[in-house]
């Protein structure tokens, strides 16, 4: 019989293009301190929408980090998710162009709805000047796996690549993809997700989700657990990180700064928050048992925390169905209230400030919530020390999809 220890998937670089910081640092500088950078919409041909406030990543100039010829073919989430991947790339200090092993690295990224701000220039080229003034790429920059075609093109990726299309938990979805791929062989996996939800066409589709908040006090706009959520706003961003097999990261050197310990997925249908509860829990359980992890083993939960009373009420019970006793002395975060929810891109700013969390020892505050109405130990107002080992992060999507990822802390991957 095999002695051989089992690949295990840890991160080793992390990348983040966000609406409070356009590198790592600055964001989790950001979210430490529970800064809220949430504020009206600018962007030209949204002043007379209902949605009002949002999370916009602001002062990013795409063509600092990328090459002229790749931003005329892309869309804005493409260049935030090629920006992110390049960081997380030098983070984790693989070289981004020729790689020695190509091969042996992938790259996995979930999106939402594409590109819709690209989308929506070229078909008013169609409609107001005719198909002639419509550009080539069109075919290819709207589509939602442009950011993994995109990346893996610029960065002479070879090995195995993918798309994860299961709502707003294809973030955590992705990262478990590549985990499982690392696991069954591959070297690394850059792995994320980024969206741009903030033009006016990708609004307007927006403003059919019953889950959006249109209050106009950006202070007031999300706030989760409260008695007056009254529903979440959309944030632009996200994050990408390099998903390594952890000996190969240990014989290069790299810093091993968290391990991807277990993940679990469940479907309970759109908008059917009560339902919610039970398919959160599942999955819960289910990343607990692949991480081999006792519920009071767990030393934080990023909550999905989606401001809508029934799905609070809902991951509230679902926590402490998994967790049981544990669930009311554990503490609970929420970050992206400070910035919004930026769709597939926000489950993985969550497994990004997880990390950050547990290297740190500090759990970060759920900025603008002061006041709850359910039995969680939210942390609010300031960030919390403690010692971190293992982190929860949660995720539910406005069509029905449920994830949890259990990560640990990276010295936990030698043992």
């Amino acid at each position: 019989m095999s002695t051989e220890r089992p690949r295990r998937a840890v991160v080793t670089g992390i990348g983040v293009i966000a609406p409070n910081g356009l590198r790592a640092d600055a964001y989790w500088k950001s979210v430490r301190e529970g800064l809220g950078v949430l504020d009206r919409i600018t962007r030209e041909g949204c002043e007379e929408l209902p949605l009002k406030v949002a999370g916009e990543v602001r002062g990013f100039d795409a063509s600092d980090l990328i090459e002229d010829r790749f931003l005329v073919q892309t869309d804005r989430f493409s260049h935030y998710a090629m920006a992110a991947a390049q960081l997380a790339l030098d983070d984790a200090g693989l070289a981004r162009e020729n790689p020695e092993e190509p091969f042996e690295i992938g790259v996995v990224t979930a999106a939402g709805s594409g590109g819709g701000e690209f989308g929506q220039r070229e078909l008013q080229k169609l409609w107001g000047q005719g198909s002639k003034f419509v550009g080539p790429y069109q075919s290819i920059a709207w589509f939602y796996a442009a950011s993994t075609g995109q990346i893996s093109i610029r960065s002479g990726l070879k090995g195995p690549c993918g798309v994860v299309a299961s709502d707003e938990a294809g973030g955590l979805d992705a990262i478990a993809h590549a985990a499982r791929g690392v696991r069954r062989g591959t070297g690394a996996v850059l792995v994320g997700a980024a969206e741009a939800p903030l033009a006016p066409y990708s609004m307007v589709c927006q403003l059919g989700y019953p889950e959006l908040s249109t209050v106009e006090d950006p202070d007031r706009a999300y706030r989760p657990f409260t008695a007056g959520a009254c529903g979440f706003v959309p944030a632009e961003g996200g994050a990408m990180l390099v998903v390594e097999d952890e000996s190969r990261a240990r014989d290069r050197g790299a810093v091993v700064r968290a391990v991807v310990a277990g993940h679990g997925a469940t479907f309970t249908g759109a908008s059917r928050w009560e339902e919610s509860r039970e398919g959160l829990a599942h999955a819960v359980r289910v990343a607990l048992d692949e991480a081999g992890c006792a519920p009071e083993e767990v030393d934080v939960v990023f909550a999905d925390a989606l401001g809508v009373p029934e799905a609070d009420r809902a991951e509230a019970l679902a926590i402490a169905d998994a967790l049981g006793a544990h669930a009311t002395r554990v503490p609970v975060t929420a970050p992206k209230t400070g910035i919004g929810r930026a769709y597939c891109g926000a489950p993985v700013l969550d497994t990004a400030a997880a990390v950050f969390a547990m290297e740190h020892g500090v759990v970060p505050p759920t900025p603008n919530v002061f006041d709850i109405c359910h039995d969680l130990d939210l942390v609010m107002s300031r960030a919390r020390p403690a010692e971190l080992r293992t982190a929860l992060v949660l995720s539910r999507g406005l069509m029905g999809s449920n994830a949890a990822l259990v990560v640990r802390r990276g010295d936990e991957s030698a043992q």
